[in-house]
């Protein structure tokens, strides 16, 4: 029997963000995906370089690749460096990739890295968000729903 999954993650130390992807999206669903890194990626990680603010994912072939995010190179890296820009395979099981693929082939979607940061057990992960685009009208529906449930909130503190 399969383990039963946690709501949040277990995020201990998060390196990068893409605060503007929950603005520019509807979520609909996230998964924890692992990234496969070379020595000097989790290094620049470890310091907390990088960045995912334009990239996104994509399903080739049975495998999910991150593309176009940004590690830094390492300073003390000299020739074992490794490539800025990447693309960077993300680790999920079998059955996760091919939903994902069915969402993005049949329903237009998008895969959208929300996070990139360290669990307790020290690994480099990826929170990935399957997500539909919003467009103009519908971000200023969001704006003003985000605007009514903060005055809400304050009417109900005020009220006791």
């Amino acid at each position: 029997m399969a383990r039963p999954r946690h709501a949040a993650f277990d995020k201990v130390k998060t390196v990068a963000e893409n605060r503007r992807a929950r603005f520019d999206y509807a979520i609909e669903d996230t998964y924890e995906a692992g990234i496969a890194l070379t020595g000097t990626e989790v290094k620049a990680l470890r310091f907390g370089e990088g960045s995912i603010t334009e990239s996104y994912a994509e399903v080739n072939n049975e495998e999910v690749w991150l593309i176009n995010s940004n590690i830094p190179e390492f300073s003390h890296g000299n020739r074992f460096n490794h490539e800025p820009k990447r693309p960077r395979k993300l680790l999920l099981n079998m059955r996760e990739i091919t939903k994902l693929h069915g969402a993005v082939a049949r329903q237009g979607m998008t895969l959208v890295p929300l996070s990139v940061y360290f669990n307790s057990r020290g690994r480099a992960k990826v929170e990935l968000a399957l997500a539909k685009g919003r467009n103009a009208p519908d971000k200023r529906a969001h704006i003003k729903e985000r605007d009514w449930k903060k005055e809400q909130g304050r009417l109900l503190k005020d009220r006791g």
